[in-house]
């Protein structure tokens, strides 16, 4: 199933005005001179973010958008009007693609933030800019030029700070159900999650962040297997990875720490920055051994992996565990987020200007 984070549309930018060959026509003024005027430049296409949209779903159904054509020059030297600009809305995190070659054209991850992506076309001038004193009836003038026309590719990449990461079944739509508002689709068979769902975890006053349940990896899915690497995509511009694994599988003979390897060696194939994100191991479904048994379970699965980073039991049905987890990684996105302002302040930029785009 193809989740339509991902759209293809075409723009064309309006067209120039043609100038105009005009001349004066007055009584008792027999002999008048050229009064063509200048036709308006064509409208330009930008895509503007809008946090109020969260899929590129209507795109689906409306995949051309077209500025407006510059008005052509008229007598009495008086200039066409400018075609209007056409303000195409896309949601926050938008990347836009030059759909033939790949290249990228920008990404829009701020509410309003505009790119031009189609130029509109320089406008034609009239028989009126000819006139000289050889030359007093020009009957020469320009025709507008041709917007720009493309296609392009939207992929709408979703901003999370956590994404969750896990074989199918694990617990992933479990987890974000019970500590933020989102109310994906939960079943006892994998694949439940078709779409990537966000949710919003709040820890008190401007104390939150997004969390990503991401639909499950299977081995392959970097070339396209199952639902495909275009659900990898979700997981490039999240801070922070949470990596769940089924503790008790309903089949004993599931390899857990061949399991957490498979997504691992996915991992490294789509993407060596993807794989070098921080990663935490959150064993899931404790409730469901006995503390010996969840003990002995968890030493082993990190011997096997020579894990050596953050790790954490839960139960994302009865919420054990959950207090703790939320809150170290609400402690760990602060670290974070503080760092890269720091960055920021030492790092100076040419400031972005959206009529640029």
């Amino acid at each position: 199933m193809k989740f339509v984070d991902e759209a293809r549309i075409k723009v064309a930018a309006g067209d120039g005005g043609n100038g105009c060959a005009s001349f004066r026509r007055e009584k008792y003024i027999p002999k008048g001179g050229p009064d063509g005027g200048d036709g308006g430049n064509g409208g330009s296409v930008y895509l503007v973010a809008d946090s109020g949209l969260n899929t590129l779903v209507d795109f689906r159904t409306r995949r051309m958008h077209k500025a407006e054509r510059g008005q052509n020059g008229m007598g009495r030297e008086r200039s066409g009007r400018k075609g209007r600009d056409l303000l195409v809305r896309v949601p926050v995190g938008t990347r836009v693609l030059e759909d033939e070659t790949g290249e990228l054209l920008g990404e829009l991850l701020e509410h309003r933030q505009r790119l031009l992506v189609a130029q509109g076309g320089e406008r034609g001038i009239g028989n009126v800019h000819f006139k000289s004193s050889t030359n007093r009836t020009p009957r020469q003038f320009t025709n507008g030029t041709p917007g720009e026309r493309r296609e392009l590719l939207l992929e709408l990449i979703l901003l999370a700070d956590v994404g969750l990461l896990g074989m199918p079944n694990a617990g992933k739509s479990s987890l974000i159900s019970h500590i933020s508002s989102a109310r994906p689709k939960i079943a006892d068979y994998p694949f439940t999650t078709l779409y990537p769902n966000l949710g919003v975890v709040s820890l008190g006053r401007d104390r939150s962040f997004v969390v990503a349940d991401i639909p499950g990896v299977i081995e392959g899915a970097a070339e396209g297997a199952g639902l495909g690497l275009q659900f990898l995509k979700h997981l490039s511009r999240t801070r922070l990875l949470l990596h769940l694994v089924d503790i008790a599988p309903l089949d004993s003979a599931v390899d857990t720490a061949a399991e957490v390897k498979k997504i691992e060696q996915e991992l490294v194939r789509y993407s060596a920055e993807l794989a070098g994100k921080e990663r935490w191991l959150v064993l899931n479904k404790k409730d469901l051994l006995p503390q010996e048994a969840f003990d002995e379970r968890r030493r082993a699965l990190l011997q096997a992996l020579k894990w050596e980073g953050a790790v954490y039991g839960i139960s994302a049905v009865t919420g054990e565990g959950l207090d703790g987890l939320t809150g170290d990684l609400m402690g760990r996105l602060e670290a974070i987020w503080q760092a890269e302002r720091s960055l920021d302040e030492k790092t100076e930029e040419e400031p972005w200007d959206p009529l640029r785009g």
